[in-house]
Protein backbone atom coordinates (compact mmCIF):
# COMPACT_ATOMS: atom_id res chain seq x y z
CA UNK A 1 0.00 0.00 0.00
CA UNK A 2 2.80 2.43 0.97
CA UNK A 3 5.57 1.07 -1.26
CA UNK A 4 5.85 2.80 -4.27
CA UNK A 5 6.97 1.14 -7.81
CA UNK A 6 8.05 4.12 -9.35
CA UNK A 7 10.36 7.35 -7.53
CA UNK A 8 8.70 10.10 -6.08
CA UNK A 9 9.48 12.80 -9.45
CA UNK A 10 7.82 10.72 -11.79
CA UNK A 11 4.33 10.76 -10.55
CA UNK A 12 4.69 14.44 -10.32
CA UNK A 13 6.39 14.42 -14.02
CA UNK A 14 3.53 12.31 -15.43
CA UNK A 15 0.97 14.33 -13.43
CA UNK A 16 2.39 17.37 -15.19
CA UNK A 17 2.32 16.19 -18.84
CA UNK A 18 -0.97 14.64 -18.69
CA UNK A 19 -2.69 17.62 -17.28
CA UNK A 20 -0.91 20.28 -19.88
CA UNK A 21 -1.55 17.70 -22.58
CA UNK A 22 -4.96 17.42 -21.57
CA UNK A 23 -5.80 20.97 -21.26
CA UNK A 24 -4.36 21.53 -24.70
CA UNK A 25 -6.61 19.12 -26.49
CA UNK A 26 -9.97 20.67 -24.58
CA UNK A 27 -8.83 24.03 -25.72
CA UNK A 28 -8.74 23.01 -28.96
CA UNK A 29 -11.78 21.30 -29.01
CA UNK A 30 -13.55 24.53 -28.49
CA UNK A 31 -15.19 26.70 -26.79
CA UNK A 32 -18.83 24.98 -27.01
CA UNK A 33 -17.14 21.61 -25.26
CA UNK A 34 -16.10 23.50 -22.32
CA UNK A 35 -19.56 25.38 -21.93
CA UNK A 36 -22.09 23.22 -22.16
CA UNK A 37 -22.03 18.85 -21.80
CA UNK A 38 -24.03 16.92 -23.78
CA UNK A 39 -24.62 12.97 -22.83
CA UNK A 40 -21.95 12.72 -25.66
CA UNK A 41 -19.42 15.43 -24.17
CA UNK A 42 -19.76 14.01 -20.34
CA UNK A 43 -18.94 9.90 -21.97
CA UNK A 44 -16.05 11.39 -23.10
CA UNK A 45 -14.98 13.20 -20.71
CA UNK A 46 -15.55 10.08 -18.66
CA UNK A 47 -13.62 7.86 -21.08
CA UNK A 48 -10.77 10.44 -20.92
CA UNK A 49 -10.00 10.32 -17.65
CA UNK A 50 -9.76 6.40 -17.97
CA UNK A 51 -7.32 6.83 -20.81
CA UNK A 52 -5.04 8.88 -18.94
CA UNK A 53 -5.01 6.80 -15.77
CA UNK A 54 -2.27 4.54 -16.52
CA UNK A 55 -0.66 7.68 -17.93
CA UNK A 56 -0.08 9.42 -14.57
CA UNK A 57 0.11 6.54 -12.14
CA UNK A 58 2.54 4.04 -14.81
CA UNK A 59 0.60 1.14 -13.05
CA UNK A 60 1.81 1.67 -9.56
CA UNK A 61 -0.73 1.01 -7.20
CA UNK A 62 0.49 2.68 -3.97
CA UNK A 63 -1.44 5.27 -2.22
CA UNK A 64 1.25 7.16 -1.55
CA UNK A 65 1.60 7.55 -5.72
CA UNK A 66 -2.25 8.40 -6.09
CA UNK A 67 -1.92 10.95 -3.65
CA UNK A 68 1.44 12.42 -5.08
CA UNK A 69 -0.78 12.64 -8.41
CA UNK A 70 -3.47 14.41 -6.92
CA UNK A 71 -1.28 17.06 -4.80
CA UNK A 72 0.23 17.53 -8.18
CA UNK A 73 -3.06 18.59 -10.23
CA UNK A 74 -4.01 20.07 -7.22
CA UNK A 75 -1.18 22.53 -7.70
CA UNK A 76 -1.27 23.26 -11.40
CA UNK A 77 -4.76 23.87 -11.01
CA UNK A 78 -3.99 26.65 -8.52
CA UNK A 79 -0.97 27.59 -10.29
CA UNK A 80 -3.46 28.19 -13.33
CA UNK A 81 -5.98 29.84 -11.75
CA UNK A 82 -3.48 32.30 -9.87
CA UNK A 83 -1.64 32.73 -13.58
CA UNK A 84 -5.03 33.76 -14.87
CA UNK A 85 -6.14 36.00 -12.30
CA UNK A 86 -2.73 37.93 -12.86
CA UNK A 87 -1.99 38.56 -16.41
CA UNK A 88 -4.61 38.55 -19.33
CA UNK A 89 -2.72 36.93 -21.72
CA UNK A 90 -2.40 34.23 -19.80
CA UNK A 91 -6.15 34.24 -19.29
CA UNK A 92 -6.66 34.68 -22.69
CA UNK A 93 -4.36 31.68 -23.54
CA UNK A 94 -5.70 28.57 -20.76
CA UNK A 95 -9.80 30.28 -21.09
CA UNK A 96 -10.16 32.09 -24.69
CA UNK A 97 -11.69 35.26 -25.38
CA UNK A 98 -15.36 35.90 -26.85
CA UNK A 99 -16.20 35.37 -30.37
CA UNK A 100 -18.73 37.70 -32.19
CA UNK A 101 -21.31 35.25 -33.69
CA UNK A 102 -23.56 38.67 -34.91
CA UNK A 103 -24.65 42.16 -34.85
CA UNK A 104 -27.37 44.55 -35.80
CA UNK A 105 -29.93 41.35 -36.03
CA UNK A 106 -27.33 39.48 -38.18
CA UNK A 107 -25.68 36.11 -37.11
CA UNK A 108 -22.67 35.34 -39.25
CA UNK A 109 -22.85 32.12 -40.19
CA UNK A 110 -19.39 31.30 -41.14
CA UNK A 111 -18.37 32.23 -37.49
CA UNK A 112 -20.99 30.47 -36.14
CA UNK A 113 -19.83 27.42 -38.24
CA UNK A 114 -16.35 27.54 -37.36
CA UNK A 115 -17.11 28.00 -33.81
CA UNK A 116 -18.91 24.84 -34.09
CA UNK A 117 -22.02 26.13 -32.50
CA UNK A 118 -25.78 25.02 -33.51
CA UNK A 119 -28.36 27.33 -35.23
CA UNK A 120 -30.84 26.00 -32.42
CA UNK A 121 -28.10 26.91 -29.84
CA UNK A 122 -28.21 30.63 -30.98
CA UNK A 123 -32.36 30.60 -31.30
CA UNK A 124 -32.25 29.39 -27.49
CA UNK A 125 -29.86 32.35 -26.41
CA UNK A 126 -31.97 34.49 -28.41
CA UNK A 127 -35.41 32.61 -26.46
CA UNK A 128 -33.69 33.07 -22.78
CA UNK A 129 -32.66 37.15 -23.73
CA UNK A 130 -36.26 37.00 -24.91
CA UNK A 131 -34.68 39.23 -27.68
CA UNK A 132 -35.83 38.54 -31.65
CA UNK A 133 -33.56 38.69 -33.82
CA UNK A 134 -33.91 42.11 -35.33
CA UNK A 135 -33.46 43.16 -32.00
CA UNK A 136 -30.67 41.69 -31.16
CA UNK A 137 -27.09 44.64 -31.04
CA UNK A 138 -24.53 41.77 -30.20
CA UNK A 139 -24.72 37.88 -29.86
CA UNK A 140 -21.13 36.60 -28.24
CA UNK A 141 -20.12 32.83 -27.65
CA UNK A 142 -18.12 33.83 -24.12
CA UNK A 143 -14.64 31.59 -23.40
CA UNK A 144 -17.04 29.73 -21.21
CA UNK A 145 -19.19 28.39 -24.12
CA UNK A 146 -22.12 30.17 -23.30
CA UNK A 147 -24.03 32.42 -25.87
CA UNK A 148 -24.70 36.18 -24.64
CA UNK A 149 -27.55 38.32 -26.47
CA UNK A 150 -27.17 41.81 -26.19
CA UNK A 151 -30.57 43.83 -27.36
CA UNK A 152 -30.56 47.30 -28.96
CA UNK A 153 -31.14 50.17 -26.51
CA UNK A 154 -34.98 51.41 -26.75
CA UNK A 155 -35.40 54.99 -28.16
Amino acid sequence: MFDMQLPWWEFIVRGVVVYCVLLLMVRLSGKRTVGQFTPFDLLVIMLLSEAVSNSLSGGDDSLIGGLLIAATLIVLNLGIAFATSRNRKIADIVDGTAVLLGRDGRIFDDVVKRSRVGEADVEEALREANCRLEDMQYAFLEADGNISILKKESK
